[in-house]
């Protein structure tokens, strides 16, 4: 195992939110529970810093025909945690939220194991991802928790990637390309060579992926921590690499390039960076590709806020380096910096926004305290149709709209079964006699997940705290569905339709909704509890009658059962899950999802995650 790593998460597990600049607020009221409202709440060049970059082609690759040919490490580590339950609040000035005798109680969805209109089938496990590469990168994977979910698809491809490896499959689930990891997709050099001594690779995380309608290019992006080489410490620099295909077809070549993340040289440089921007979000208009970052410190505590960076599309189409614009200093009140600013995508063949010179919508949640909130926040950048100039004049505008209540989800019980490693540790196998017990599931926290513009309305979904009829407090999921209003140097938005996924006495977890055209829409979520052995789930949801029944799509067979469960490995003792799942329309309106769950396949000694991928008629 990498000793820097286990070392570096320890830090980072414990980084608290420092001030930020203060971005102008142009009015305000109170709600009913004492929280100010902001409206029409302007980010511009003068009350934010904007600067502008350019990326860095740092070469070609292809998905390739990698296969399964190489054979597991043996060795492990865990994704970056700094966006794991971290606290949003490091001066104490945050606004008085909703009281926890608030804590949603819905009555709760029904749950049935039918599934008209839908096929479904198995992706990439830990097996695969610890599995994957050939000639210089077979052998050099670490196994890896949790996998994390990008989906896209397009033109009877259906691309897949987790954290660490990436595949393509056809409609019916039969492999095209694939599993490749990551860093042999990127061109980078491999995690860990199997040379003696071993030579160490960039460290590549949160993966995306989304296919253009428009453009007919594939885009994948993942963030990437630079180390040295020799000793596998970390270097100090950080970025996000985005593949952009050169064509239509997911199996092709891709121009490859790097967006740098760690904002050493911006006037005045970020506060504590070197930074990472952890947890890259993707999106785009008709115009341009967004993405959006929570920045960190890498070796002192802080957090600097939501970065967004917006740069053409068709530049990145075409394989030429666009100007980027970058957003930072972006705060609800003084000292307390937004966060996870989701960006939106739009179905095949769905109206983009063309209003203000064309523009980009987000969604993003205000729970500062990691308590209970009822507001969100809706974001537009206009002017889009700049992006493609020299010098892009774009601008940020936000509002904080009153929601349905929700808050920090709890950890999920998970039901009791199979779990070879937890055996394996309990018998004396690793060297020494241990008494571990299956733990809980992380929910994380409550941050907006995917969001998508289709139909008039933003649609996105959060982790939350619910009460259920007949238990004590589980992990549900809130939704909102959102109408945003553009007039001239203004945003406003209102709630069209919101609610709770929530089961009886178990509990759902990281939710995606896709929606086409039509406004019909598949939440997809990994459903885990005293009842079921973590399981790919979804549910219907359109704006006018909600969410529906929660179908059982991928049944678990086991419990969870990887190496961040336990102890004996170094782990916090809650078993790292999925942080987000994803979901996409596909041109004839069908909706695809794809999950974390335990399969019923081969797993390797350290772990035993699976994805499932789904394909719904709504």
């Amino acid at each position: 195992m990498r000793k820097t790593w286990m070392v570096y998460l320890s830090l980072l597990t414990l980084i608290l939110f420092v001030p930020a600049s203060s971005v102008a607020q142009s009015s305000s009221q109170t709600d009913g529970v004492g929280t100010p409202k902001f409206t029409d709440l302007s980010v511009t060049a003068a009350q934010a810093d904007q600067t502008t970059t350019h990326l860095t082609h740092i070469g070609t690759s292809s998905i390739g025909l990698a296969g399964k040919a190489g054979k597991t490490l043996g060795k492990y580590r865990a994704t970056l945690e700094v966006d794991r339950n971290f606290n949003k609040n490091a001066n104490g000035t945050a606004p008085a939220r909703v009281p926890s005798d608030h804590v949603p109680r819905p009555g709760g969805n029904a749950v049935t194991s039918s599934n008209p209109g839908f096929s479904g089938f198995s992706g990439i496990t830990s097996l695969d991802q610890a599995s994957a590469g050939t000639g210089a990168y077979a052998g050099t994977q670490f196994d890896l928790e949790p996998p994390d979910q990008a989906l896209a698809v397009g033109n009877g491809e259906v691309v897949e990637a987790v954290n660490n490896a990436i595949a393509v499959y056809d409609p019916s689930g039969n492999l095209l390309s694939g599993p490749t990891p990551m860093n042999q997709f990127f061109g980078l050099a491999p995690e860990l060579s199997t040379a003696t001594p071993p030579v160490f690779g960039p460290s590549v995380f949160d993966p995306k992926a989304y296919f253009d309608t428009d453009t007919q290019r594939w885009f994948v992006t993942e963030a990437i921590l630079d180390v040295d080489p020799f000793t596998g410490n970390l270097s100090g620099t950080s970025g996000v690499i985005i593949a952009v295909s050169a064509s239509p077809d997911a199996t092709g070549m891709y121009n490859v390039f790097r967006l740098d993340t760690t904002d050493v040289t911006g006037t005045p440089e970020h506060a504590g960076c070197p930074c990472v921007g952890d947890q890259p979000l993707i999106g785009a208009d008709a115009n341009g590709f967004y993405i959006t970052t929570n920045e960190f410190p890498l070796f002192h505590a802080g957090f600097n806020g939501a970065q967004v960076y917006a740069m053409s599309k068709t530049a990145l189409a075409a394989g030429t380096m666009p100007t980027v614009v970058h957003f930072s200093g972006l705060n609800f009140l003084p000292g307390l910096p937004f966060f996870s600013v989701q960006p939106a995508t739009v179905p095949p063949g769905g109206t983009q926004e063309g209003a203000q010179g064309g523009t980009e919508y987000f969604l993003s949640s205000l729970d500062f305290t990691s308590t209970l909130t009822n507001q969100i926040a809706a974001w537009a950048l206009t002017n889009t149709s700049s992006l493609t100039a020299a010098t892009p004049n774009v601008q940020l505008a936000v509002d904080v709209i009153d929601s349905e209540i929700y808050g920090q989800p709890p950890l999920a019980q998970q039901m009791a079964g199979p779990a070879p490693l937890l055996d394996l540790l309990n018998s004396g196998f690793f060297g020494k006699l241990r008494l571990e017990h299956l733990g809980l599931i992380a929910s994380n926290d409550d941050r907006m997940n995917q969001v998508v513009f289709a139909n008039g309305h933003l649609w996105g979904g959060v982790n939350t705290v619910v009460k259920t009829p007949n238990g004590p407090t589980r992990s549900g999921i809130a939704y909102f569905i959102v109408t945003p209003s553009l007039s001239i140097g203004s945003l406003s938005a209102s709630i069209a339709n919101q609610g709770y996924v929530s089961v009886n006495q178990n509990s759902v977890v990281f939710p995606s909704i896709g929606v086409n055209t039509s406004g019909k829409g598949v939440m997809t979520f990994t459903l885990v509890g005293g009842n079921y052995f973590p399981s790919a789930a979804y549910a219907p949801i359109d704006a006018v009658n909600g969410a529906g029944a929660v179908h059982v799509a991928g049944p678990g067979a086991g419990s969870q059962d990887g190496f961040t469960e336990y102890p004996a490995f170094g782990a916090p003792v809650v078993p790292r899950w999925g942080d987000y799942s994803a979901a996409v329309a596909d041109a004839d309106g069908s909706i695809w999802l794809a999950v974390e769950y335990i399969p019923n396949a081969p797993r390797d000694i350290l772990a035993n995650w699976g994805t499932f991928v789904m394909h719904v008629a709504p």
